[in-house]
């Protein structure tokens, strides 16, 4: 079982690392095949959104492998960073009918709640299929401590049951 984990920031200073990095971490010890997939290795021109450039090239070989997909993304006005949508818009035919987990981050009371309504959308135009179990991260900035390690433990069991929903809805699409 592979589950890559998709960073989708490319910020400077991003908070959205530190539950990406836990999220992996979590997918890892599952006993699942995992990666950090990152935004800012996938950054183009806005014009250049061809499935023949190197960076489409790169992450098709990712995304065909992944048996299920999981984003960590964090709420910007709303919504979904501008650069996730891009490295999303990169493929179309690879992502079909894989199940996708989403983590909500922000900085606010609704972990991002309000941006990840707005991404299953786009998940839906691009024939993902965005699963039940959705892990909510606010104020994330007092979630970790100064060394990136998450300060309650409860976030865990929702992330481990998390990539069990995951796991399982790629067990009945077989």
């Amino acid at each position: 079982m592979y589950l890559p984990v998709i960073l989708g920031t490319a910020r400077e200073g991003r908070e959205s690392e530190k539950v990406a990095r836990f999220v992996l971490e979590l997918v890892k010890r599952s006993g699942a095949g995992a990666e950090l997939i990152d935004a800012r290795d996938y950054r183009i021109a806005a014009t250049n959104n061809t499935g023949a450039i190197p960076e489409a090239k790169k992450l098709a070989e990712k995304i065909t492998k992944a048996d299920g997909i999981i984003i960590v993304m964090p709420e910007y006005n709303h919504g979904f960073s501008g650069e996730l949508k891009m490295m999303l818009d990169l493929l179309y035919k690879e992502y079909a009918n894989k199940p996708v987990a989403i983590c909500g981050v922000s900085a606010g009371p609704l972990g991002g709640a309000r941006g990840v309504q707005a991404l299953k959308l786009t998940l839906l135009a691009l024939r993902l299929q965005p699963i039940l179990e959705t892990v909510y991260f606010p104020n994330v900035q007092e979630l970790f401590n100064e060394q990136g390690e998450i300060k309650d433990r409860a976030y865990e069991q929702r992330v481990l049951g998390m990539v069990e929903g995951l796991v399982k809805q790629i067990a009945n699409k077989k």
